[in-house]
């Protein structure tokens, strides 16, 4: 409970909030973090029978070597992300960022959870694109366009995408989701540049008062984990870092060995009775 009154304290305090998120803070949600081989392959048994780790999976060669199977992949995380509602933490979260002068999210999730929630769309980096969005494979322009609203149907015998698949609105050749993948040449980045410039916009205003918490950061990725260490030495600005595993933290930080959604609740109950 100790670090959990520090943490209230800090956020208390501060006048600015970053909130970092990885994978971890979806699964309150009931969606899979993709943690090691095993947690993947529990996910997706077809990548088991491949021997596909997640890394291998996420690679944008298969929307060229095998389309259907690529779509399989991320087709299933696109209906899974439609239907799946932010938990309850997600609103808690924002009611405690409106408290602040100002918020910024940023996340390597790419299943647009924090925008569901009502984050503000202009105040949200999605360092790794998002799914909600399409491009084209080659690509045959610089340019991106939200993903239709039309489910893609699999048949989870063989995991394959059914026809048809989304297609290039500009030049009909297979469409991809806007996601950095591994390996990944071809990731249109326009619209991630963008929310870039606004984060760090949001950094040099917030910077002499800013504190930092994050959610459900693993080591495997380590973009956000490096992204908030870098801006809490840069600033001195504290840094709490929540997650039931890998919640090492350096000295003068605050480690919470928690869920994202409990660890949000016991937080901001805390605050109120400071």
């Amino acid at each position: 409970m100790k670090d959990m009154e520090k943490a209230a304290k800090f956020l208390k305090e501060r006048d600015y909030l970053l909130i970092t998120a990885g994978a971890g803070m979806g699964v309150d949600s009931g969606l899979p973090d993709f943690r090691g081989k095993e947690g993947f392959w529990r996910a997706y048994p077809v990548a088991k029978k491949l021997n596909l780790r997640f890394e291998e999976m996420a690679n944008p060669l298969w929307f060229d070597k095998d389309p259907n199977l690529a779509w399989a992949f991320y087709g299933h995380r696109l209906n899974l992300y439609r239907k799946t509602s932010p938990h309850k933490g997600f609103y808690k979260l924002l009611e405690l960022a409106k408290t602040k002068k100002d918020y910024f999210v940023f996340t390597s999730n790419v299943d647009g959870q924090f925008q569901k929630a009502g984050f503000e769309e202009e105040k949200i980096d999605e360092v790794h694109g998002s799914i909600h969005y399409f491009q084209c494979v080659l690509p045959c322009r610089d340019e991106i366009w939200k993903a239709p609203d039309t489910a893609i149907e699999i048949d989870f015998d063989t995991f394959r995408a059914k026809e048809p698949l989304p297609r290039c609105k500009y030049c009909s050749s297979v469409a991809r989701p806007n996601i950095l993948m591994f390996g990944d040449w071809k990731w249109i980045e326009k619209r991630e540049e963008k929310q870039r410039s606004r984060f760090l916009d949001f950094i040099e205003r917030a910077k002499d008062s800013l504190v930092i918490l994050e959610f459900g950061a693993g080591k495997a990725v380590p973009t956000v984990r490096m992204m908030g260490e870098d801006i809490s030495f840069a600033y001195g600005a504290p840094l709490i870092r929540v997650n039931p595993r890998d919640y090492e933290v350096s000295f003068g930080n605050v480690s919470i060995a928690s869920g994202a959604e409990e660890a949000i609740f016991k937080i901001c109950d805390i605050i109120k009775n400071i």
